[in-house]
């Protein structure tokens, strides 16, 4: 199983990070949301072994965001928002 790794903050729902630990825009969103207090967990893909980042992009961001952009949010399994939108982010916090 992929772990995840969490960050405290207020909980708006069950939202999950995918992200690149080397990439800009999944940097601003990280401290976007930690700037406006949401709870969120995340995965660093690039972190993963290539097995692991393979099945996850396949089976999981296809689903969500079938350009495999990064970051992609996935908000209580039902949406997603693909690619940084700081209009978008700072919703999760209202």
């Amino acid at each position: 199983m992929i772990e995840k790794i969490h960050v405290d903050g207020k909980k708006k729902g069950d939202i999950l990070l995918y992200a690149l630990s080397t990439c800009g825009w999944c940097r601003k969103t990280k401290n976007l949301l930690n700037e406006i207090g949401v709870a969120y967990d995340y995965i660093d893909v690039d972190e993963l072994s290539d097995e692991e980042s393979t099945k996850l992009e396949n089976e999981v961001l296809k689903k969500w965001n079938p350009d495999c952009t990064y970051p992609t949010i996935v908000i209580n399994n039902k949406r997603s928002i693909n690619k940084f939108s700081e209009s978008k982010l700072r919703e999760l916090g209202k």
